[in-house]
């Protein structure tokens, strides 16, 4: 936050500065403009002292309804408003879009995954967004679990020397797979999960009735609104797609500020 601030704010605000009573108290307001899923709210506390949040992560707002609001100096309010707005319309945004999926596959049984095509410095903060959104992170990064994809394969010289020597981290091992060949290495190899990357969703139904559960399965690639229905009903146990995070609109929020 402090960086956010640094880069907004710099060495002062000399509009509000030169135009506000340094005495002046006000209230702002935020306010949401359209329906969306509440995603930052509280990250208002690192910018004003004390806010009422009145919509927490999570939660859903429909236009016109106040989602939080801050009393305190005016000059504070003013100078702070658009890195509090950049942050809780972003994350929103994101949480909105992460919910848009999960209803779209609602009733298949199928959990929606997050990626990590975040925005770079943001990812903990729009992995929680997603999350509130009602997906399962993935992932938070290359360090806390083991996903073998198509370069590391090519380079290991194929899926059973990158899954035999992935064994020594110790950690469920997930393995891209494209081809039946591919498939049928992971599975006399003993992987505990597969991906299924860009695949349509007939075909990915049908490699799903070939795994026959002896593997969990998360299909990824090219996954988007309009056909993740369709890919949840080829039957996987898990469906990721980066759009959630890299591809999110920032919602409308206002944020009016008024003397009290």
């Amino acid at each position: 936050m402090e960086s956010a601030l640094a880069e907004d704010v710099g060495s002062g605000d000399i509009t509000t500065d030169s135009c506000i009573q340094a005495e002046l108290q006000a209230e702002a307001r935020f306010v949401a403009r359209e329906a969306m899923t509440v995603a930052g709210a509280e990250l208002l506390g690192l910018l004003f002292d004390a806010p009422l949040i009145k919509l927490a992560s999570g939660a859903r707002a429909v236009a016109g309804q106040e989602i939080a609001c801050a009393r305190g100096a005016a000059r504070l309010l003013l100078s702070r408003e658009r890195v509090a707005l950049n942050f809780f319309q972003r994350l929103s945004g994101v949480a909105t879009v992460a919910a848009r999926f999960v209803a779209a596959v609602e009733g298949t049984g199928v959990r929606i995954q997050d990626t990590r095509k975040t925005t770079p410095g943001l990812r903990v903060l729009e992995k929680m967004a997603a999350a509130a959104g009602g997906v399962v992170n993935h992932r938070m990064g290359l360090y806390d679990a083991v996903l073998i994809k198509n370069n590391h394969i090519r380079l290991a010289g194929g899926v059973r020397p990158a899954i035999e020597r992935a064994r020594g981290t110790g950690k469920p091992i997930e393995v891209e797979v494209r081809t039946r060949a591919e498939i049928e290495d992971a599975l006399a190899c003993g992987a505990a999960r597969f991906l299924l990357d860009n695949m349509t969703p007939e075909e990915a139904a049908t490699e799903i009735r070939f795994i026959n559960h002896r593997a969990e399965i998360e299909i990824s690639g090219g996954v988007t609104l309009a056909n993740v229905r369709a890919y949840a009903e080829a039957g996987p146990d898990f469906i990721s797609s980066g759009a959630i995070t890299h591809s999110a609109t920032a919602v409308d929020i206002n944020c009016g500020i008024y003397a009290v």
